[in-house]
């Protein structure tokens, strides 16, 4: 008997119904526990503080791991355990936007690594126990976000209340979206946007995905960059991590902190690829045609900054990046775009333009705030002026490689070119 025929025995009537009713309930399997049968918004409310609570651990045992590691320490006597979960607390929130307050100092920059952290504990357990339905979804980010809330009232951070609401609503919005998109019950994602894209002209909708496709090739980009940097500062961070006479311990905490600002640190060298640079600090600037240092804290991840003689008339033309980065673009655009005007095409590398810009001015505006008082209030650079540029280099790349092989647009400059010349004839 063939592998595609029925097996022996099988009731034709009962294989018919079963396959009715497996057609006819799209009710997904799995869950199948106590809580089957239960509303649907209650996964939600379970893949949401499942994300909390692990993205907050991660953070807070290693404070945990340190304090009792030195908790023998006569100089720490009067420090309690509740400190250091507040320390921890404290980063856990700082990654959702919330300042931190250590005494009189404020730290404002936000730690990329834990944002990163929080949006992936939020896809995995909404794609692992989470409902792909609007109820759920609508009750996982309420939930986080009145976590969110309840973590900075606990921790003595009410001013930052709003803000706390603010970033555990953008973030479980964004993690647990994506992963419930990833269920095997959910909509694809093209599905469930088609009636909000299918309403974009042509040119917009070719030209926000090729934008997308220019951030990810920049940020790509940087994070070569980064690792160059690395490598050549590489003996001044060893030189920087033997002064600190760090523990076991710690070496694992301050491992933690580096990890939670390096993804910063590609940001910064995403600036530094447009040509605007950034600084650690006010007065100093690192940038490709220029390096103005200065006095630095004494972290190991800042050893990798480039040295004042790395600026030169070679490195002055890192901005050509760019450039390509729009030809890549405008070539994109070429390929997918059908143009049935001679402007669609100046339209879409506008559009790639501008999504890229928005895209590179929000990643930057996040990576920059202040680490300390005075000097140290301003770290980071200018999300909109780095915006500006990059939207700038990717719009000429784009226009070069786009508009010569677009054959509407060279009849329409030739019918315009002879207009000229008759009027000038007669």
């Amino acid at each position: 008997m063939s592998a595609t025929g029925p097996r022996t025995g099988s009731n034709p009537v009962v294989d018919r119904r079963r396959r009715r009713t497996l057609v006819d309930d799209p009710t997904p399997t799995f869950f199948t526990s106590a809580l089957d049968g239960a509303p649907r918004w209650i996964a939600g409310v379970l893949s949401a503080l499942q994300a909390a609570l692990l993205s907050f651990l991660v953070l807070a045992l290693p404070a945990v791991a340190a304090y009792v590691a030195t908790s023998a320490d006569p100089s720490n006597s009067g420090v309690g355990w509740m400190r250091s979960v507040g320390v921890g607390s404290s980063l856990w929130l700082l990654g959702h936007g919330v300042p931190a307050h250590v005494g009189t100092v404020v730290v404002s920059l936000v730690p990329l690594g834990v944002t990163a952290l929080a949006l992936f504990v939020c896809y995995a357990s909404a794609r692992r126990s989470g409902l792909a339905t609007w109820s759920s979804y609508a009750a996982g980010v309420g939930t986080y976000t009145a976590v969110a809330v309840l973590v900075a009232l606990l921790s003595g951070a009410g001013s930052g209340a709003l803000l706390a609401a603010l970033g555990g609503a953008a973030v479980s919005a964004v993690g647990l979206g994506v992963g419930l998109l990833a269920r095997p019950e959910a909509p694809s994602a093209r599905a469930l946007t088609r009636p909000v894209w299918s309403r974009c002209p042509a040119p917009l909708r070719t030209g926000a995905s090729a934008g997308v496709l220019a951030s990810a090739t920049l940020l790509l980009v940087a994070a070569l960059v980064t690792t160059l940097w690395v490598v050549a500062g590489r003996a001044t961070i060893s030189d920087v991590v033997r002064g600190l006479g760090l523990d076991a311990v710690g070496g694992v905490v301050l491992a933690v902190a580096e990890l939670a600002y390096l993804p910063n640190l590609v940001v910064w060298a995403l600036t530094w690829v447009t040509g605007s640079g950034f600084s650690v600090g006010e007065g100093t600037l690192f940038a490709p045609d220029e390096v103005i240092g200065g006095a630095l804290p004494a972290v190991p991840m800042l050893g990798a900054l480039p040295a004042p003689d790395i600026a030169g008339p070679v490195t002055s033309l890192v901005p050509l990046v760019l450039v390509a980065v729009g030809a890549q673009v405008g070539w994109y655009v070429h390929r997918r775009l059908e143009t049935r005007r001679w402007w669609h095409t100046l339209a879409a590398c506008a559009a790639a333009a501008t999504s890229a810009a928005v895209v590179v001015m929000l990643l930057v505006t996040m990576a920059s705030g202040g680490v300390g008082p005075d000097r140290l209030a301003t770290v980071g650079a200018h999300g909109a002026v780095v915006g500006l540029r990059t939207g700038a280099g990717v719009l000429l790349g784009a226009l070069l490689v786009a508009l010569p092989g677009d054959r509407l647009l060279r009849a329409e400059v030739r019918r315009r070119v002879q207009t000229l010349l008759h009027r000038d004839q007669i």
